[in-house]
């Protein structure tokens, strides 16, 4: 999951059920405390969520001209696969969303300990606390938000970077925020290793980059219990924000907030929520003033 927040596997109950049943969204071994969790039929989630209009992806990412062009051809199969059975199957219809899932090598994501379980549709351990998204929830919340190749994108939690690469295959321009400093450094080497240029910023994610806004998609990968307000402030006019909201130890909702109109009243920002979800904790957002 997200290094915006911590993460204790012995107390783990976070979980998203959707077509593919209770699954934990951060810890990175099974889960021994099963949670009630409401389940979301795949028809509602397609429901609620809507497609962009369809723009072709390049033959050959601008990340791979870049970058190293043999991690893009690595396990190649495994991703294919792993399209197919989890994702595909699980209600993501975005052919673009499963075209950079095909595309991007999370194995260069995760540490060598864990690499040859990094095609599993399940978290794994990055380091410092931390864990990568399984595969199928970085698919549901990138098709969420719609992104288009002319948006500008803020993705709160950096981790290993693997949510940032998915997104700068879909935007003009990505921008990430991560709180671990550590986990920073991991991510920087692994984008910049494959040649995608992300802006990357350590720090306080509650306040996101407002120097760079107005963002037309942010993604957040830790639940706050109430949207940060600055966030909101920095979604551009019609932008899409897609983050779990709820207390850490109650029921927590991932929500789809689209900007309307200027301001965050109730006619301004239309909000839908996509899923009943228990997601890591926010870190940050200490100096709210």
């Amino acid at each position: 999951m997200s290094a915006a927040a911590g993460h204790t596997p012995t107390n783990c109950s976070d979980r998203l059920t959707l077509a593919l049943g209770v699954t934990c969204l951060s810890c990175a071994t099974s889960c021994s405390r099963p949670e009630s969790v409401a389940s979301v039929e795949t028809r509602s989630v397609n429901a609620a969520v809507t497609s962009p209009r369809a723009a072709p992806l390049a033959s050959a990412s601008e990340a791979a001209k870049r970058g190293d062009r043999a991690a893009f051809e690595e396990r190649r199969t495994e991703r294919e696969h792993m399209v197919r059975a989890t994702i595909a199957s699980a209600g993501v219809r975005d052919p673009r969303v499963l075209e950079v899932m095909r595309r991007v090598p999370r194995h260069r994501f995760v540490p060598d300990a864990v690499r040859s379980e990094a095609y599993a549709d399940h978290p794994l351990p990055i380091g410092w606390g931390q864990t990568i998204s399984q595969p199928f929830i970085v698919a549901f919340m990138t098709e969420a938000v719609a992104p288009t190749p002319s948006d500008r994108c803020l993705e709160i939690g950096t981790g290993s970077g693997y949510q940032a690469a998915v997104l700068a295959e879909l935007c003009k321009k990505t921008y990430s925020i991560e709180y671990v400093p550590e986990l920073a450094r991991f991510a920087r080497e692994n984008l910049t290793a494959l040649g995608y240029a992300v802006e990357l910023r350590t720090g306080d994610g509650f306040h996101g980059w407002p120097e760079a806004a107005p963002f037309d998609v942010i993604v957040v990968t830790a639940a706050p219990e109430e949207v940060p307000e600055p966030l909101l402030d920095q979604l551009a006019l019609g932008g899409r924000l897609v983050i779990p909201v709820g207390e850490q130890r109650g029921s927590q909702k991932l929500a789809l907030i689209r900007r309307k109109a200027a301001g965050n009243g109730a006619l301004a920002l239309e909000r839908r929520e996509l899923a009943d979800v228990r997601f890591v904790p926010f870190l940050g957002g200490e100096d709210r003033r």
